[in-house]
């Protein structure tokens, strides 16, 4: 489904906070509250909005590691594989797959770097698994949630 103009700006205005009124929302982008409400329930008939959530500091439960891990699959393991085998894991934040030498990206949150360490070593026991290479992050530079960049 292609979304119009303004069924955009409201999924925008969604993504920044969810907790926000039809009624804000409408004023936002010139519709009354009832209106917004339609095209709200609309965009979720059709999928283009699949639910509502919360996002959460990691830091706030105690993980302040953060990783990402490339890993690289034995022969003919197809993503669905790959996602049985790290949906295991709560530690995992996001698993991709991508273009490149690697299989798929995954994105890790973990207490401390022994705590990133003893996941890692499980992930890349992992039968479909080949080998692994991660990068720790430093300092995160930006981050952009839901529909992406603001309208």
């Amino acid at each position: 489904m292609s979304l119009n103009d303004l069924d955009e700006r409201i999924v925008h205005a969604l993504a920044e906070d969810a907790r926000r009124s039809y009624a804000d929302i409408g004023a936002e982008v010139g519709l009354s509250a009832p209106a917004v409400k339609r095209r709200v329930d609309r965009l979720l008939a059709t999928g283009a909005i699949t639910g509502f959530t919360v996002r959460v500091d990691p830091a706030a439960l105690g993980w302040e590691t953060e990783a990402f891990v490339e890993i690289y699959c034995r022969h003919k393991t197809s993503p669905e594989a790959i996602k049985r085998g790290l949906e295991r894991y709560p530690e995992v934040a996001a698993a991709s797959t991508v273009t490149g030498e690697a299989d798929a990206v995954v994105q890790i949150y973990a207490e401390d770097v022994r705590h990133f360490e003893r996941v890692l070593e499980r992930i890349a026991g992992e039968p479909f698994v080949e080998r692994t290479k991660s990068v720790l992050v430093l300092s995160p530079l930006l981050r952009r949630y839901g529909a992406g960049a603001p309208a």
